[in-house]
């Protein structure tokens, strides 16, 4: 007969998902050797010895990640950390080959970026050293997610509060270098954006509050022509969150923090009620705000005319240039054509904050249309396994909370991207994984643990009973 412990042990499914992401990571790990590698050939004066130590220490960190993964969540989804790794190195590539611009002789602008220090390569390893550190952590210590469903109010509190932070402060700590954005906290050389990770918190407040409210929100009884619409009594939610979405437009001057934090409301409340009038009315709302604080705000007023019309005098010609990054990005775009220049021979130094802002473009011109609609794709593919984990889920806390994640991060990418095209007005978020900052990349690494521990509780198999029905041995007394 065999032990009835056996039934304690992975299955033979669970060893194939593993083996499936170890194979995926080593060769995300070589697709960012390969980008390395290509970056320093390219490049004058540099010493392949340093390339190979940024990529051993990348690699022993994630597959140090991937151990943790079989230890603490063996049957979390098999592509969420490879295509952070993927991600996640290619950044690295990025801001080391723009580390290189003006030094040794490479093409620059004149001189090294100024808004980049020398070590930022060793910088931004050092911040995905800590990122994956409380990757590991989370999925050591938090077994189950639904833990923080009972503290609705108070992550709502500090989400909000950590998003409000540089509203609050003089512009001379909160504010960002030629912009009128109040998006970070910076103190004696050290910055860092609260935001990132007060989107993480209110997602976990909205999943709460929308489990205990979901079902009533979803009644529509007030009629509009042919429309079903909710009832105005259940309206007080979504017109406090884009009250506080537009108190963020006005007083931060960054309408991506408040699109994300709008957009992530409005997702979550479509998916707990099922209802397209939620999402209809949340879109409606939002573009209305935005309209009139672009009339009513300067420096609201004056990213919508930079949006519109970048080329012309006024915006470009004339001081203070208000356009000039969004131009020099739409240019190094262009230069990249179809397949690009090649890593370390385009001229991305050119625009303004390339490292961060606008890393796509700098992407854009070295790799080309092909190159950036593969960093799509990924950006893609990652969503699809959230939504797929948050389809998986039996319980409606875990399904909402997955699921808002993986709205907040593709919101995050269209508003980025959407930005950088001029399909709609630029904001100061980040990339993810891909920009240069601390704050950004450890809240990206804290997403994918979420998932990944979301993922692994959604295919854990129920506890097999200490004795089978097969197993039972009936004795017949006579």
């Amino acid at each position: 007969m065999p032990s009835p412990a056996l039934g304690s042990q992975p299955p033979a499914e669970d060893t194939a998902r593993r083996s499936t992401e170890m194979w995926m990571v080593l060769f995300a790990l070589g697709i960012v050797a390969f980008a390395f590698a290509n970056t320093a050939f390219s490049l004058k004066g540099q010493h392949l010895s340093i390339i190979v130590e940024y990529m051993l220490a990348y690699a022993v960190l994630v597959l140090g990640a991937h151990v943790a993964v079989r230890r603490w969540a063996p049957y979390a989804d098999p592509l969420l950390l490879p295509i952070a790794t993927l991600l996640n190195g290619l950044g690295l590539v990025m801001i080391y080959r723009l580390n290189q611009v003006g030094r040794d002789g490479n093409a620059s602008a004149g001189s090294p970026i100024s808004t980049l220090s020398h070590s930022a390569t060793v910088t931004q390893i050092i911040y995905t050293v800590l990122g994956i550190a409380i990757f590991v952590a989370f999925l050591a210590f938090f077994k189950d997610i639904r833990i923080l469903q009972p503290y609705t109010y108070i992550l709502g509190l500090a989400g909000m509060f950590l998003i409000a932070i540089p509203a609050l402060l003089p512009s001379s700590i909160s504010g960002v270098a030629g912009t009128n954005a109040k998006i970070q906290v910076s103190i004696g050389g050290f910055s860092f954006q609260p935001e990132e990770f007060g989107k993480l918190l209110l997602a976990a407040s909205f999943a709460s509050y929308l489990v205990v409210n979901g079902r009533k929100l979803s009644l529509l009884t007030e009629k509009w022509w042919i429309f079903s619409l909710p009832r105005r009594r259940d309206l007080g939610p979504i017109l406090v969150i884009w009250a506080l979405s537009m108190l963020l437009l006005v007083f931060e001057g960054d309408v991506g923090t408040s699109a994300v934090f709008m957009g992530l409301f409005v997702a979550m409340l479509y998916v707990a009620t099922g209802r397209r009038s939620w999402a209809i009315l949340g879109f409606l709302m939002f573009i209305v705000g935005a309209f009139l604080a672009a009339e009513l705000v300067p420096h609201v007023r004056q990213r919508f005319t930079v949006w519109l019309d970048p080329f012309s005098t006024a915006n470009l010609i004339n001081a203070p240039q208000r356009s000039y990054q969004t131009v020099q990005g739409l240019y190094g775009m262009a230069n990249g054509g179809l397949l690009g220049k090649g890593l370390g021979n385009g001229q991305p130094f050119w625009t303004p904050l390339v490292q961060s802002d606008l890393i796509f473009t700098s992407f854009g011109e070295e790799i080309g249309l092909a190159g950036v609609m593969g960093l799509l794709l990924l950006y893609g593919l990652f969503v699809q396994r959230g939504l797929r984990t948050a389809m998986l889920v039996k319980d409606e806390y875990s399904k909402l909370l997955a699921s808002g994640l993986s709205f907040m991060f593709a919101l995050q990418v269209f508003v980025i991207v959407g930005g950088v095209t001029r399909l709609i007005p630029l904001t100061g978020i980040t990339t993810p994984f891909l920009s240069q900052g601390g704050s950004s990349l450890v809240a990206s690494w804290l997403l994918v643990a979420v998932l990944a521990r979301l993922s692994d509780g959604a295919r854990r198999p129920a506890p097999k009973p200490i004795q089978d029905e097969g197993m039972t041995q009936v004795v017949s007394l006579r």
